[in-house]
């Protein structure tokens, strides 16, 4: 089953706000995007800055170089769950025992050159798998949808772990993401630079209606 999971990208604690209560009236899960300013160009609203919305299932994405740096504070936070990137400077697997025994998953995320075999170790260690295909820390852009042969490699490897899509997902591809086996697309632009955003999120629901049904 795919869901449309709009996401959240702020520079500043009132964008944030802004945004998640843009959507947070129609959304069943959201994701925060955050970024340090060195794993990436730009730098968003930081960690001590940011809410969580208690009704809406909320993921963090963390696009961090040292996201065990902030460790504590994302336990404090009480996500559903973090997603860091694999190309990070992190112990994986010392860092989802610690989210894990405070009651939040993990989620590993891979930019478009690095390849499933090389992290196929970690997968038994997390509960997520996002292939990102946008742009990296900005929302828009082209979607790489050539990164979608990663679903079937996945697969092969672990047929329990559920796959999200982040970059450039829209209401022209969402529902070739979503027949690709992708269960949660997270739409960030598409979404919140629309004149109507339940709108937005409404039609590329109904969408995907077809793969959920089939």
């Amino acid at each position: 089953m795919s869901i449309i999971c709009p996401t959240v990208l702020a520079s500043n604690s009132h964008d944030l706000r802004d945004q998640i209560e843009r959507v947070a009236k129609f959304a069943k899960r959201i994701q925060i995007d955050l970024t340090d300013g060195i794993f990436t160009t730009n730098k968003t609203v930081g960690l001590k800055n940011i809410w969580i919305p208690e009704e809406i299932e909320t993921d963090i994405h963390l696009m961090y170089k040292e996201p065990e740096t902030v460790l504590g504070m994302l336990i404090e936070l009480n996500p559903s769950m973090v997603i860091i990137h694999v190309e990070s400077s992190t112990d994986i697997p010392l860092f989802a025992s610690k989210l894990r025994e405070n009651g939040i998953k993990t989620g590993i995320a891979l930019l478009p050159e690095t390849r499933v075999e090389d992290v196929a170790y970690l997968l038994p260690h997390v509960q997520h798998i996002l292939l990102f295909a946008g742009n990296f820390g900005s929302f828009g852009g082209h979607a790489r949808l050539e990164v979608l042969e990663k679903v079937a490699e996945i697969r092969k490897l672990d047929k329990r772990i559920e796959i999200g899509w982040d970059g450039g997902a829209n209401i022209d591809n969402c529902l070739q993401i979503a027949k690709a086996g992708v269960q949660v697309i997270n739409v960030g632009g598409a979404i919140q630079n629309s004149e109507n955003p339940q709108d937005a999120y409404a039609t590329m629901e109904v969408l995907i209606t077809s793969i959920n049904n089939a």
